[in-house]
């Protein structure tokens, strides 16, 4: 058995998005998209050609109108909806070019935050999409995953993290967590939803790996320096050094390794670009001059980053099914297994396609991704809740219409013949209530079978009425 070799290389270009999914608090969406406009983001939409070099640094662009061809309609519906009240993701960025620097034993890097991006989604989710770029001037491979190792992490882990301080002209801040929230997103605090995480110990965030934000990034080396399966690895795993601040590989097996990167690799471009996915990151990784670097950025930072969007949706909506099912009390929650239903019947309908990307190339990585993140086992196993669900509410709803058909029928023979016979006429116009002092058990027995009678079919009424009037909200939410 081999281990494997690490040769350190420098860069060309070093261009990372992270992203941060998170739970929102019900219906605060029209007020956390007030709250965005006035802290200076600005409502994303391809009519507006402006943003197409607004958020993306000085060198690269995205073209509008290649973003639309490359999915299908009903996919751009989705991804890009022309009005606030319409469903999909809604995209909120801004361009900040902040110059900021990571201080840490033994490595300091500069780093500008070039744009931050806030998607607010159906189901009361989101993601918050920083978008970095580490400037080059003596950049190394390792440089640029240590940074990218450090940044994903919200909250410190361990003393590595602990001693990572986050700078902004005079601001300082201890961990990634604060400088996002109090910096490129201060006004997002009060809507974000803890109530997923009443039965932990521990997590502050319910969507996350280990706590760890997603990572796209794309790495250009330099002077056509080969790609070896050990960059590929590295990369993919985010690898970066360790305690005695030397490069860090995460396997001991160059077999390992090789068959690791065979599994993750889209290598359609090889030898000079290769990507690599997995359920953490998806990295672009390539030798190729500064012209077609630039081009592959603008595929980053436009196509792709959706198509990674759109799979990171798909598979946090699916766990977010999946645990309401969990915490569904069958014999008690008949409401939140109507909405259950409703949710995911939702999803599958308007949210949930097969086919997305209308190119080649793009479904290849898009269906790659989507492997990657196992959305399609996911998605099986809420299908088949949902038909579990139908199948339980059906088994319900009939042995409930044929208590109540039971309790209506005895009650209709009971207070229609018994009762009619014997108090009917003591409860006609002025009653004459001395008359029920003189009853005999059985006319009691009459009267308080026609009374509740009366009482039960006003209740039935009135929840009928309740019941259509939460469903008419609910279809207007």
């Amino acid at each position: 058995m081999l281990e494997p070799i690490i040769e350190e290389k420098q860069l060309d270009a070093a261009l990372f998005h992270f992203i941060f999914p998170f739970s929102l608090n019900k219906n605060c969406q029209e007020k956390l998209q007030m709250q965005l406009q006035s802290d200076g983001f600005t409502r994303f939409s391809l009519k507006d050609m402006e943003q197409e070099n607004a958020y993306y640094g000085k060198r690269c662009r995205v073209s509008h109108l290649n973003l639309e061809r490359y999915y299908l309609s009903f996919t751009n519906n989705m991804l890009f909806p022309h009005t606030a009240n319409q469903d999909g993701l809604h995209r909120f960025s801004k361009s900040m070019e902040h110059n900021c620097f990571l201080k840490s034993h033994p490595r300091d890097m500069p780093f500008i935050v070039q744009s931050t991006d806030v998607f607010l989604c159906p189901f009361d989710l989101g993601f918050i999409t920083v978008r970095i770029e580490l400037p080059c001037r003596e950049l190394t491979f390792t440089d640029a995953l240590e940074f990218a190792k450090r940044f994903r992490v919200l909250q410190n882990r361990n003393i590595q993290d602990e001693e990572a301080r986050w700078i902004l002209d005079e601001q300082q801040f201890d961990d990634v967590e604060d400088f996002m929230l109090n910096v490129l997103v201060p006004g997002m605090i009060p809507f974000l939803d803890s109530e997923e995480l009443g039965e932990t110990y521990f997590a502050k965030h319910p969507f996350f790996v280990d706590e760890r934000m997603y990572v796209q990034g794309l790495l250009a080396l330099q002077d056509k320096l080969e790609i070896t399966p050990v960059d590929l690895y590295r990369a993919s795993q985010i690898d970066g050094v360790d305690r005695n601040n030397q490069p860090y590989i995460s396997s001991t097996n160059s077999d390992y390794i090789e068959r690791y990167v065979d599994h993750h690799i889209f290598d359609r471009w090889g030898p000079n670009t290769y990507y690599m996915t997995n359920e953490t990151s998806f990295v672009c990784i390539t030798n190729e001059d500064a012209n077609i670097t630039t081009q592959l950025a603008n595929h980053m930072y436009g196509e792709y980053y959706y198509a990674l969007l759109i799979n990171l949706f798909h598979k946090i909506v699916l766990l977010k099914l999946s645990n309401l099912y969990s915490r569904v009390r069958l014999d008690q929650n008949q409401d939140r297994i109507e909405e259950l239903i409703r949710s995911i019947t939702t999803f599958s309908a308007k949210y949930y396609f097969n086919e997305v990307v209308s190119q080649s190339q793009g479904k290849e990585i898009f269906i790659q991704l989507r492997n990657r993140f196992g959305n399609g086992e996911l998605y099986t196993d809420v299908k088949q809740t949902l038909a579990d669900l139908y199948k339980y509410q059906e088994n319900f709803t009939s042995k409930r219409n044929n208590y109540l058909l039971l309790i209506l029928t005895v009650y209709s023979v009971v207070s229609g013949i018994f009762g009619m016979n014997q108090v009917i006429e003591d409860l006609k116009g002025d009653i004459d209530w001395r008359k029920l002092l003189g009853y005999s058990i059985f006319e009691y027995i009459a009267l308080a079978m026609t009374l509740s009678g009366i009482m039960i079919a006003i209740w039935l009424g009135a929840s009928t009425i309740i019941h259509l009037m939460k469903e008419l909200r609910k279809k207007r939410r």
